[in-house]
């Protein structure tokens, strides 16, 4: 016991200075995080309740209908997009990592390029295929010989959340993935040996594994479809008018900027709000999964 304890007291201690200099090394990406992302929009919120005329500019803006439309359907857009990329990103991802099929790579490699690609271009893909004179109503007019377009979804909400849908699904499936690359095969192999079917297998053994992927994956895209403004521009759907377009509108057509900096804090504060929900949620998540680990593994050793 002595000897531990002198083994113990001679172990390396890291000097005060080593880590003063640590935390210098930290400086410099703080303070460019600082400027780049944290002072604009700590101007932008000043912007709302210093400059000329602010009360009057809150007092308009909130109570006006415009913004509450544009608030009501910013959110009902986000959630009904974020609701289609988590059905749709899992149904891909599980048929990704557990049903092998010829390309299967390749698919992948092609919803990894979405990643890598600008908001607007799907939109524009969508102008091409589903629009008034699409390729998919030119082919449904030449069999039908019906001049009038059938598919008329792009202009509406239903169009901007399709979009939305195509475009974020990726930043789901990759989470997915990655959770299901660690997951152990042998629990598969046992369930299904148990004569679990594959429908409970998925349901009993690799959904539960991968819940903080989900939550992660679903998170990310509801922070960005309630913030997204390409798309929703580049639509040009009649009467979607979400926060980020009010903000253009007020900021840089009618040249508001009291009014498009009262819409900006608030559009700030719901998306600190959100961040800070899946915070919370996340850390629940990982405690009760921790708790359930250890709990298995000392049942054993009782």
């Amino acid at each position: 016991m002595t000897a531990l304890l002198a083994q113990s007291s001679d172990a390396p201690v890291r000097p005060p200075a080593a880590r003063s200099a640590a935390v210098w090394w930290a400086v410099p990406p703080l303070a460019i995080v600082l400027l780049v992302a944290v002072y604009p929009l700590i101007r932008v919120c000043l912007e709302s309740v210093t400059g000329v005329g602010t009360q009057s500019s809150w007092a308009s803006v909130l109570a006006s209908e415009a913004f509450r439309d544009a608030l009501w359907r910013t959110v009902a857009i986000a959630a009904a997009a974020t609701l289609g990329c988590l059905v749709l990103g899992t149904f891909l991802a599980v048929v990704l990592a557990f049903v092998p099929f010829p390309g299967s790579r390749l698919v992948g490699r092609l919803i990894d390029t979405v990643l890598a690609l600008p908001s607007f271009l799907v939109t524009l893909a969508f102008t091409f295929l589903y629009g008034t004179a699409g390729a998919v109503n030119a082919a449904i007019a030449g069999v039908t010989g019906d001049r009038a377009p059938v598919l008329n979804f792009l202009y509406t909400p239903a169009g901007v959340i399709a979009a939305e849908i195509t475009f974020f699904t990726p930043f789901v499936i990759r989470p997915l993935l990655a959770s299901f690359s660690m997951l152990p095969r042998a629990q598969l192999n046992v369930a299904a040996s148990l004569g679990a079917s594959p429908l409970r297998v998925l349901r009993s053994v690799v959904l539960p594994e991968a819940w903080p992927a989900l939550t992660a994956g679903g998170s990310l895209v509801l922070l960005l479809t309630l913030n997204e403004f390409g798309i929703v521009l580049f639509t040009g759907a009649k009467g979607v008018t979400t926060l980020p377009v009010l903000i253009y509108t007020r900021g840089i057509v009618t040249f508001d900027l009291p009014g498009a900096a009262v819409i900006a804090t608030v559009q700030i504060a719901l998306s600190l709000t959100l961040y800070g929900v899946y915070r919370l949620v996340f850390a629940r998540l990982m405690a009760q999964r921790g708790r359930a680990s250890t709990d298995v593994a000392v049942e054993p050793s009782q």
